[in-house]
């Protein structure tokens, strides 16, 4: 019989999505109209614990919509600007 066993950082990466306060709030407020406010959203990402592992899912991932580790997209993208 052969086991499979998840490597720990594989177990982490797969679940901070679960472990995001998003998760359990309205998703609306992370996917604002053009215009709309992002406080709320951003208010919810100051206090997640996997803040840090969605930004960083955000900016791998290249999301080009919503709030994503506290920042918009405009945000993210002077960022990673920045960062190169």
């Amino acid at each position: 019989m052969r086991e499979l066993f998840l490597l720990e950082s594989d177990a982490d990466e797969a679940g901070w999505q679960e472990r995001a306060l998003c998760a359990q709030t309205d998703p609306e407020a992370f996917f604002p109209e053009k215009g709309g406010s992002t406080r709320e959203a951003k208010k919810v990402c100051l206090t997640c614990e996997v803040r840090d592992d969605c930004l960083e899912s955000a900016l791998m991932n290249d999301e080009r919509f919503g709030i994503w580790g506290g920042l918009s997209e405009r945000e993210r993208r002077k960022l990673k600007k920045r960062a190169v």
